[in-house]
């Protein structure tokens, strides 16, 4: 089986992550940019978090046979602050460069004309690179959120299928399909959805422009989640062609409208392994 986690947050898990991930059948992911747990005090601080991204994250991750991109962005949390919006300036020159295949977390937190103005910005800095977005839908007051952002969605030059709509959910899913976005479901221990409910709503909506992401970062989250989806679909009866549909191809087709998708990665050896994690080790 091989998996593409299209959102996940490389920058806080281990090698060991990427081990158990690879062992599990991811073979490519992306990690979009977001908020780091305490607040930034310069743009300074989102480029080298950016040069992170496109460096040393591709790197770890190669070493353990999993490919990786990056999706840019100020993220909606700190879109309210003022420290932080100056990175929508340095935006572009980072858009262009290999391995960046989107724009985001682009979306909304709190609902704030702050974050209204971000999404804008960055909705046409999508459309004028030709990438597609992801959109991160708030976890408080989700039917409204999703409402407020099909507005701007409607508003940019962005086509919906080159839009992402992500940490959706059972109340969420109609008007996400209906808008023409491909839909983006995270599966998490506690919170968000769990593999049972993903295969249920399967069921009732089908796997067309579907995504599964773990968005594992440095809270309570499980980067095999992806695989647990996997198995939970084979279990309910979902064909091996579905599976590899939503967990695969899906993600290869969203991305792959970026241009910049590069799959092939060589298998590690157990040998190999042991080195990259000895270099890793070195640089601590």
């Amino acid at each position: 089986m091989r998996i593409f986690d299209p959102h996940i947050h490389m920058t806080s898990r281990t090698t060991d992550d990427y081990t158990a991930m690879y062992e599990a059948g991811v073979r490519a992911l992306v990690e979009p940019a977001f908020w780091l747990g305490q607040p930034r005090t310069s743009p300074a601080s989102f480029t080298d978090y950016f040069d992170a991204l496109l460096g040393w994250e591709p790197y770890r991750a190669a070493q353990h046979g999993v490919a990786h991109h990056c999706a840019l962005a100020l993220n909606p949390k700190e879109a309210n602050d003022p420290r932080c919006v100056p990175v929508l300036d340095t935006l572009p020159r980072y858009l262009i460069k290999d391995r960046v295949v989107a724009v985001g977390e682009v979306g909304y937190d709190s609902m704030t004309p702050a974050e209204d103005h971000a999404l804008a910005a960055q909705l046409e800095l999508a459309a004028d690179h030709e990438l597609p977005a992801l959109v991160h839908t708030p976890h408080r007051d989700k039917a409204a959120g999703l409402a407020r952002t099909l507005d701007v969605l409607r508003e940019s030059r962005l086509p919906a299928e080159r839009v992402l709509l992500d940490h959706l959910n059972e109340t969420t899913v109609r008007a996400a399909a209906d808008s023409g976005c491909w839909l983006g479901f995270s599966i998490y221990p506690d919170t968000k959805m769990d593999p049972r409910r993903m295969v249920r709503l399967l069921r009732s909506h089908g796997t067309a422009r579907v995504l599964v992401n773990s968005a594992a970062d440095w809270g309570r989250s499980d980067p095999l989640k992806t695989r647990e989806v996997a198995d939970a679909m084979l279990d309910g009866g979902f064909t091996h062609d579905e599976v590899d549909l939503v967990v695969w191809h899906n993600p290869v087709a969203f991305y792959g409208q970026s241009g910049r998708l590069e799959l092939e990665v060589p298998a590690p050896a157990a040998d190999a392994l042991h080195e990259g994690n000895s270099v890793l080790r070195g640089g601590e």
